[in-house]
């Protein structure tokens, strides 16, 4: 599995849409805040302004656009500056447009030519998972012209997307709803090879002498790694490496190892029964104690207490 795929998986990422819309000016709609998603909207038709929690300045999206708000932010779209104050909360424009569920959410005054379609979603992420390449992201991404930057297959994707959401015909929702989960991860790619390449942690990722490497770890999590070998398949001295890699990521090579030996280790407590020690050895350590010592430290409870607490809460 590649690297971004094989972060994802662990990550448990699964898209969710919430409507698609047909607004018309005026209108300005309020979206609350939600933990562990990333919400996104794509503009199939029309443009609009989007205001993110403690950001001053809007992002203008146009058609094809697509903007990810990273970690749930509340933010605030609407169509015009001027009109930016009257913007209701998502739960009141909810109920005056009298939306079931079905179909689009359809709001504004009616006979204006002045029409955004929206297609609107989540990306939900399990509560319990980490890693270094989410955290880094900003606030929000906004990708311009997202179906051409990602590719010909994407910008038919997201028509597909555009036309399918909320239709009544037979099985429209789940088409929409599972193309939706190709979403993030291209536009994290897209976003990797562009703005990314420059910023912080996410450099490592977008180097392709760092990607090497981070893809040998994730497919052998368990091996025992030495800074030779690492340095090896990155064509560079162990002194090159180390220091790039450190910069890059904000890590050691060994400390970005142990973090996503234990994000596996998490998961398998969470969904196998297991011996411990099996859990142990399938991320590279060949004693129970080693491996508790480690685990404690990370995630301030024993493995044998995690998936205790884990199953109670279950």
């Amino acid at each position: 599995m590649d690297l971004l795929s094989d972060i994802l998986g662990h990550l448990r990422l699964k898209g969710t849409l919430y409507f698609r819309t047909s607004f018309t000016s005026p209108w300005g709609v309020i979206v609350p805040p939600y933990e562990n998603v990333a919400r996104f909207h794509f503009v199939h038709k029309g443009r609009c302004f989007v205001r993110v929690e403690h950001h001053d300045t809007p992002v203008f999206l146009e058609q094809g656009d697509l903007i990810i708000i990273t970690r749930g932010a509340s933010h605030t779209l609407y169509c015009d500056p001027a009109t930016e104050d009257q913007a209701l909360k998502l739960d009141e424009v909810v109920e005056k447009s009298g939306f079931s569920g079905q179909g689009a959410l359809v709001y504004g005054e009616q006979g204006t030519n002045q029409e955004t379609q929206l297609v609107c979603g989540h990306f939900a992420f399990d509560k319990r998972a980490s890693h270094p390449l989410i955290h880094a992201l900003p606030a929000f991404i906004h990708i311009r012209n997202y179906g051409e930057a990602a590719g010909s297959w994407m910008e038919n994707t997201l028509k597909i997307i555009g036309q399918e959401a909320g239709r009544d015909n037979l099985g429209s929702d789940l088409i929409a709803l599972k193309l939706s989960e190709i979403i993030f991860a291209q536009a994290l790619r897209t976003y990797l090879s562009e703005e990314g390449m420059n910023q912080a942690v996410l450099a490592g990722f977008a180097d392709p002498s760092i990607a090497k490497v981070l893809q040998a770890i994730h497919a052998q999590p368990e091996f025992a790694w030495t800074l030779e070998e690492l340095a090896l398949i990155s064509g560079s001295s162990r002194t090159s490496f180390v220091t790039k890699f450190s910069t890059s990521l904000a890590m050691t090579p060994f400390e970005y190892i142990t973090q996503w030996r234990m994000q596996i280790a998490r998961q398998q407590l969470e969904e196998s029964t297991l011996p411990i020690i099996d859990v142990a050895e399938s991320v590279g350590y060949h004693s129970e104690a080693a491996f508790s010592r480690v685990f404690k430290k990370h995630f301030q409870t024993g493995p044998a207490t995690y998936r205790r607490a884990q199953r109670t809460i279950l």
